[in-house]
């Protein structure tokens, strides 16, 4: 198993800022990370570690996200 450095703090802040955001607008929207999972068909585990910093999401799950609680992806990703 290959593993990666760990990022750069400044790129982990970022990370964690984003999944705050879509933790904050999941639950806004009175969804649950199971709801959004059986939306976007990614496991609730990774929707886990993606609100919580741990885990890069990929673009395509991020709009999947997006998609799945209703709000613009930009709304996820600002600064």
């Amino acid at each position: 198993m290959h593993h990666q450095p760990m990022p750069p703090e400044r790129v982990h802040a970022r990370r964690r800022a984003i999944g705050d955001r879509i933790r904050q607008a999941r639950v806004h929207a009175n969804l649950t990370q199971e709801q959004v999972s059986l939306r976007t068909g990614i496991r609730i585990s990774t929707i886990s570690e993606i609100e919580n910093g741990h885990r890069a999401a990929l673009l395509d799950s991020l709009i999947r996200i997006a998609d799945a609680i209703g709000v613009p992806l930009a709304d996820l990703v600002r600064e």
